[in-house]
């Protein structure tokens, strides 16, 4: 598949977000392996410090550098950044105030997390601002260091205001180097080249945090992306045996032949009842994951759907979730 025919064509800030346990980080990796398929170099950021990108990708812990952590298919890397927020803010302050040693001294004296504690969208400023830079950077030929970057963001409850840094340093700064820094960092935000993805299961409160998360973005003007379900448990039994096992109705005496003819006849009448059980609850599940998906289906964003992986996530199982993304149009 081309880029032309990619749903985020010209995107080059991917913001993936979602509620606590949807898999938000594994889908930013298999996002950033999908993008750099063929050729490209993308960047993945990290910016809550849980070094989760390095157990995906089975690396030792990341410094606050960038660093190769993959190639991608047919060619393309993978360069993975964790930011560190102490250095960054060391490095903000060197850049904007020339103050790198006293960066350093303030962070010996803890001055660096009472300043980002009363003053959180500082903190948020700082992350953001790693990010668009990376996004910005270019070669001496003028070029893009970076195709494509893709941040792990914090989870849809905050990503809201996480983004919107603009409004929330209003308080801290009118004028000067703090102000100048958020708009640079709404300018890359709110620019056609960003998309804030969600990643969502298919349950009812990931779905309705996701619904909510997209109409708050909305109504600050922030540029929504997609919709990922991830982890898509597919129906094992077809359609009437679905409607029989929810109502009750599984013939108990069926599966008792069946389990007999297979040469399970040592208990086969409990086996039966733990078969039927189980059945009834995945019928539940599958219907639940229907309804789900209908409340979904009526938003105006593309949707991609990733698979339960079985034997959990590896590094294989990140990219098939980065092939399934491809197949879908997703990059």
């Amino acid at each position: 598949m081309s880029a032309r025919d990619t749903d985020w064509d010209g995107v080059r800030l991917h913001v993936v977000t979602g509620k606590g346990g949807v898999g938000k980080t594994t889908v930013a990796a298999a996002l950033a392996l999908a993008l750099a398929a063929g050729g490209r170099n993308v960047l993945l950021v990290e910016v809550e410090g849980r070094q989760g990108i390095a157990q995906l990708f089975d690396c030792p812990p990341l410094p606050y550098e960038e660093r190769k952590v993959a190639i991608a298919p047919d060619g393309g890397d993978v360069y993975a950044l964790a930011v560190d927020t102490e250095e960054a803010l060391i490095e903000y302050l060197e850049m904007f105030y020339n103050l790198k040693r006293a960066g350093k001294a303030m962070s010996r004296l803890g001055v660096v997390d009472f300043v980002t504690t009363i003053a959180p969208g500082l903190r948020d400023v700082i992350l953001t601002g790693k990010t668009s830079e990376a996004v910005r950077r270019k070669r001496p030929d003028g070029s893009f260091v970076y195709d494509a970057v893709v941040m792990d963001a914090p989870p849809t409850g905050r990503i809201t205001k996480f983004l919107n840094v603009s409004e929330e340093v209003s308080g801290l700064a009118k004028v000067g180097p703090v102000r100048n820094h958020a708009d640079m960092v709404m300018r890359v935000v709110r620019s056609p080249e960003t998309a804030v993805h969600f990643v969502t299961l298919l349950e009812e409160m990931p779905v309705q945090e996701t619904l909510d998360g997209i109409q708050e973005l909305k109504d600050v003007g922030l540029p929504v992306g997609g919709v990922i379900i991830n982890m898509e448990h597919p129906p094992m039994l077809d359609a009437e045996a679905l409607a029989a096992a929810a109502a009750g109705r599984l013939d108990a005496d069926e599966i008792v032949r069946g389990l007999k003819a297979a040469g399970l006849e040592h208990d086969a009448e409990q086996i039966a009842r733990v078969l039927a059980a189980e059945a009834a609850d995945h019928a539940r599940r599958t219907a639940l994951q229907a309804r789900e998906k209908e409340r979904l289906a009526a938003l105006p964003h593309p949707k991609y759907v990733l698979p339960l992986l079985p034997d959990g996530v590896d590094l294989a199982g990140l990219y098939d979730l980065a092939d399934a993304l491809r197949e879908q149009g997703a990059a």
